[in-house]
């Protein structure tokens, strides 16, 4: 299995739902976010110059990505879903991955600190509630 990642950045505000009274992402707050896109493919899938994909390919990800999420409140651009980092990675994996079906994983950051990834089974993709 060969592997490629691409890293996109974007500011925005959210704040979060179902938390114990006081907690700081209760409140209305913004990130600096980090997302990475991963791409796989076995080594006889890849495309006649050896690419999982071009990463040339990646750039209307890209341009999405600053129109529909930077600058924006996350909780107006996910309508219904709780915009945890968590969250966030599942929402973009269901809307990318008809695009570049070799998508398998995004991770999402909101600190230099904090990760999180999803990586649908194979048994199907989740959609976050």
């Amino acid at each position: 299995m060969l592997t490629i990642t691409k890293e996109f950045r974007f500011s925005a505000s959210h704040q979060l739902d179902h938390l114990r009274s006081g907690h700081p992402c209760g409140r209305l707050h913004g990130h600096n976010y980090v997302v990475v896109l991963e791409l796989s493919a076995e080594p006889e899938d890849l495309t006649l110059p050896g690419f999982v994909r071009d990463y040339g390919d990646l750039s209307a990800f890209g341009k999405w990505v600053d129109e529909t999420l930077d600058h924006r409140h996350l909780n107006d651009v996910l309508d219904g879903v709780n915009p945890s980092a968590e969250n966030i990675a599942m929402w973009l994996h269901e809307r990318w991955v008809k695009e570049f079906p070799e998508l398998t994983a995004v991770r999402v950051s909101e600190t230099p600190k904090t990760w999180a990834t999803y990586r649908p089974s194979l048994g199907g993709a989740h959609t976050p509630e």
